[in-house]
């Protein structure tokens, strides 16, 4: 029987910031919750769907990139079993988002970077017309990636953006 993982039972997100506070100690509890996925033989695709959420944000919780919730917790460890539970607990707190710098050098991630540089600024531009000043948040935001084929057969990576728009406002003494 697994025990209620919740730091905090009232919340569903604790408020508690990770012990993780370094580059090295973050590689090192990412390398150790990647080697539990590992050997359960599972993709981010199947934990995703046993947990009931996205791809992406599955990915993020492997590599420390978002916060795991106490009602999810368990269900990652019925999926996960290879977790521990310190590590779980670990995961349920805020954590450190600190990007390799070095990871910028991958090819994959240098693309997506590569997107927004060279659409970025057509991407704005179409936004305002249909939002007006604004921006789309990160935070508020979902992003899951499937596989697509184009018109020849050929596999295709589809990758969908959604997020809450945030008009900027005028800023009035009151």
């Amino acid at each position: 029987m697994l025990r209620p993982l919740l730091l905090n039972s009232r919340r569903s997100f604790v408020s508690e910031v990770s012990s993780i506070l370094t580059a090295q100690e973050k590689h090192e509890f990412v390398r150790r919750i990647l080697s539990a996925k590992r050997a359960s033989g599972l993709s981010f695709d199947d934990i995703a769907n046993r947990c009931q959420l996205s791809n992406v944000y599955c990915a993020q919780l492997f590599y420390n990139q978002a916060q795991l919730s106490g009602s999810t917790a368990t269900k990652l460890k019925l999926a996960v079993p290879q977790l521990q539970e310190s590590d779980l607990l670990e995961m349920q707190k805020v954590p450190m988002r600190l990007p390799a710098t070095e990871q910028l050098q991958d090819p994959t991630i240098y693309r997506f970077q590569e997107v927004v540089l060279l659409y970025g600024q057509s991407l704005k531009a179409v936004m305002a017309e249909k939002f007006g000043d604004g921006i789309m948040s990160a935070i508020d935001f979902q992003i899951t990636m499937e596989e697509a084929f184009g018109n020849g057969g050929e596999k295709r990576v589809l990758v969908k953006l959604n997020g809450k728009f945030l008009p900027h406002l005028e800023q009035a003494n009151r």
